[in-house]
């Protein structure tokens, strides 16, 4: 028996994926342009300036494509205001991070075509997370952002600390992926369908039939996820493959490996429905079976969050390495982000909009400045030095390079929480949403707040080796001695859009996130648009 499938793309589809098609075909013309270059590091600045007009096209595609908000490419995926928003962080990332790369892979002797097309097609990965309306595409775009990562990770061919960070991240990526799968497997042997909006409109009906059924798909989920978003307990590899991948590849990895994460989190636990309105038609029988499945998975990720805000801040206060600190760092802020998701499901649709809206932000602004700081490393890392520096190789940072001293101690002053910056407001509308959400919500909220003043002590003792620490002059032999820094006019460019969005996100939060409220609100669902 044979079974004919008939698949033609329209008009519309083709502009809902014009932003997927414009990274993608820059990501194998750059791997192309390759070919005509000198093998010379220094020689592959075009490589650099293709990669950013890629991602500079693909920011405008996003915001004129004119495909209406809905379903398209046969109901697999999905533009809206999240998914729209999502791309501009995960686009804005890619760029910042090609700026980053720019003098570092050059100067490491990494510069290929390999490099910036891989990072391309990860970022195509993330995307399609964000515009998925299907497991099976999430699955995809799940994999399509984590291959490429695990080659990135081990760039370094001859290091055996990239060559370890890479086998790890792929065996656990690896498992990782496939309890996803799984779960794929058991929601859809629980509901007959793998789309998200059918999912939701026949979870009432699963519930009845099958509940473990699909209480274990979810599970499995979750746990998947998690990997990703490098949550408590799935967190054990992040140390150690920040600490072991090139630092240009490592900043890249900490921001959209963890967005990608929480985007699918956004279209798996919302999109599906769970009783606040993502699922228009659902009968109140229904939206009572939807409720009842956002309150069984709202503990668990409550759960997880005070174990990621926990224990990722205070592991940190005892690092002494850079990378593994900003390692933990993004374990910590993870929980910040899993309180949002908390907010969402225990909340009414109007918090719910609202959280929606503050970790759309928090997104944002965790991208800013966590890009922001693992580029003032890979400024400061010397050439021929280790990839592993630790805090005394930031003592007299401030007295040779203010400037680049100043704009670490932002970015860590930003990821601290502290106002002015925009890590405060982050943090601010994350727990105001949480707190507005319910008695879970305010618990979490306080557990956030608390963990937030341990991470005060660690971020600040960093910007003090930066910015006042001086280095000891009888420490070694070589004391006496400037340490280099390398940094290219990309370099600086990067360092500094990230640092003026920083602040400008700071004094003027309210343009993004009551847009962002108003946008979410007026829709008939916060995250599947009709």
């Amino acid at each position: 028996m044979s079974v004919a499938l008939e698949f033609a793309l329209t008009a519309e589809d083709l502009w809902a994926m014009a932003p997927l098609l414009v990274v993608t075909g820059f990501a194998l013309f750059v791997l192309i342009l390759d070919l005509f270059l000198r093998p010379e590091p220094e020689r592959k600045g075009p490589l650099v300036w293709a990669s950013l007009v890629g991602v500079g096209a693909a920011l405008v595609a996003n915001a004129v494509a004119p495909a209406p908000s809905g379903t398209w490419v046969q109901g697999m995926l999905r533009v809206d205001l999240v998914s729209k928003f999502l791309n501009t962080v995960f686009l804005l990332g890619a760029g910042l991070a090609v700026l980053l790369s720019a003098g570092y892979v050059e100067r490491q002797g990494i510069a290929r075509g390999e490099y910036y097309c891989l990072l391309l097609f990860s970022t195509v990965g993330a995307m399609l997370m964000g515009m998925s309306a299907d497991l099976v595409l999430l699955f995809l775009g799940l994999e399509t952002l984590s291959i490429p990562l695990y080659i990135l990770a081990t760039f370094f061919k001859r290091r055996p600390a990239s060559q370890e960070a890479g086998l790890k991240y792929f065996l656990l990526g690896a498992f990782s992926s496939a309890l996803f799968l799984y779960g794929i497997a058991l929601v859809y042997g629980a509901t007959g369908t793998t789309q998200l909006a059918e999912v939701g409109a026949r979870l009432p009906e699963a519930l009845g039939r099958a509940p473990g059924l699909v209480y274990a798909g979810l599970g499995l989920l979750i746990v998947g996820l998690g990997f990703k978003a490098a949550a408590v307990p799935f967190h054990t590899w992040a140390p150690d493959v920040y600490e072991g991948a090139p630092t240009s590849v490592t900043a890249f990895m900490a921001v959209a490996a963890k967005a990608a994460a929480f985007a699918a989190f956004l279209r798996v636990l919302l999109g599906a429905g769970t009783g606040t309105g993502a699922v228009p038609s659902a009968s109140a029988s229904a939206s009572a079976w939807l409720s009842e499945l956002a309150t069984a998975w709202a503990p668990l990720i409550a759960l997880l969050a005070v174990l990621t805000m926990v224990l990722g801040n205070v592991v940190a206060v005892v690092q002494l390495n850079l990378k593994r600190l900003l390692a933990y760092s993004s374990i910590a802020h993870a929980g910040y982000l899993l309180i949002a998701l908390v907010a969402m499901g225990a909340g009414t649709p109007a918090t719910a909009a609202d959280a929606t809206a503050a970790l759309l932000f928090y997104l944002l602004v965790y991208t800013l400045m966590t890009l922001g700081a693992f580029g003032a490393v890979v400024v400061a890392e010397g050439e021929g030095r280790s990839e592993n520096p630790s805090l005394s190789d930031l003592a007299g940072l401030g007295a040779r390079h203010p400037w680049l001293a100043g704009m670490l101690a932002l970015f860590l002053v930003s990821l601290a929480g502290l106002p002015p910056t925009a890590g405060f407001f982050a943090k601010f509308y994350v727990f105001k949403a949480a707190i507005e959400s319910g008695p879970l919500g305010l618990a979490l909220a306080i557990v956030g707040v608390l963990t937030s003043v341990i991470s005060v002590y660690y971020y600040l003792r960093v910007a003090y080796y930066a910015v006042v620490a001086r280095p000891a002059a009888d420490a070694d032999a070589d004391a006496s001695t400037e340490r280099p820094f390398y940094a290219s006019g990309t370099v600086w460019v990067g360092l500094g859009v990230a640092a003026l969005l920083v602040l400008a996100l700071g004094l003027y939060p309210t343009w993004v996130v009551e847009s962002l409220v108003q946008g979410l609100s007026a829709a008939t669902a916060a995250w599947a648009l009709p």
